[in-house]
């Protein structure tokens, strides 16, 4: 991956230059700032950005209602900053395509030590998605999972629901992969993080929830009522198999 592009988005022009000041002592010196929702949707769609940080509290359209419209143009991690720190607010946040959640006043270290979380995982995922040659007869061996309602093309990385081909984010769509993998059989919540994500789980909890909404919310005829992806109470997760694979 070259140089990250980070987008910095915050009305108060104190904290977007101690947020250059600080990530350019770490070497990320390609940053944009911007002060509204509206010109963080413009600049999304016009450059690739590796990273976004986003105010929640911002004049006009909030970060809340910008981030679908950025969801549109990238998958780039969105790392929320607002002062609420209710649990509603952080569940709303990831709900709608948030990856992190940081809460003002906040210590910049941390800020930074989040920065490369994301961007470390962000690379990860790049690098597994990048597909050596392969020969005609590998390329015939497709991975393709039929629940019937849904579709899971793990070699096309297509996600198809009653028909229709449907967006899945690179990171929940290796979730749904993993459990098209494993049809079945119950993970919790640290193993489904260590196994997909390929780091410790310590410390990071709401991730795989989060991501498990995002599956429902795409798989599931009513999200509120799973009947592919299920709790197992005390346990973890659980895809059910209603198909075969092709």
């Amino acid at each position: 991956m070259n140089e990250p592009q980070i987008l910095l988005v915050d009305d108060e022009k104190a904290i977007l230059k101690l947020l250059q000041t600080v990530l350019a002592k770490e070497g990320y010196s390609q940053v944009d700032a911007v002060t509204s929702a509206e010109e963080a949707i413009e600049a999304c769609r016009s450059t690739r950005y590796d990273l976004i940080l986003l105010d929640v509290m911002l004049p006009g359209k909030s970060g809340f209602e910008a981030a679908p419209f950025i969801r549109e143009s990238t998958d780039a991690p969105i790392l929320f900053l607002t002062a609420r720190s209710t649990d509603l607010d952080k569940l709303t946040g990831f709900a709608i395509g948030g990856d992190d959640y940081i809460v003002k006043p906040f210590n910049p270290l941390e800020v930074i030590a989040r920065v490369k979380v994301h961007l470390r995982r962000a690379n990860a995922q790049f690098i597994a998605q990048r597909v050596s040659p392969v020969s005609g007869q590998e390329q015939e061996r497709r991975e393709v999972y039929d629940f019937g309602y849904f579709i899971v093309d793990g070699t096309a990385k297509e996600l198809t629901v009653n028909g229709v081909s449907v967006e899945c984010p690179a990171q929940v769509f290796q979730l749904l992969l993993f459990l098209c993998r494993h049809p079945n059989r119950v993970f919790a919540k640290n193993e489904l993080y260590e196994r997909v994500w390929g780091e410790s789980a310590i410390n990071d909890d709401n991730t795989v929830m989060v991501h498990i909404h995002r599956i429902r919310e795409r798989i599931e005829r009513n999200p509120a009522q799973p009947e592919f992806l299920l709790t197992v109470r005390g346990l973890g997760y659980k895809l059910v198999q209603k198909g075969t694979l092709r």
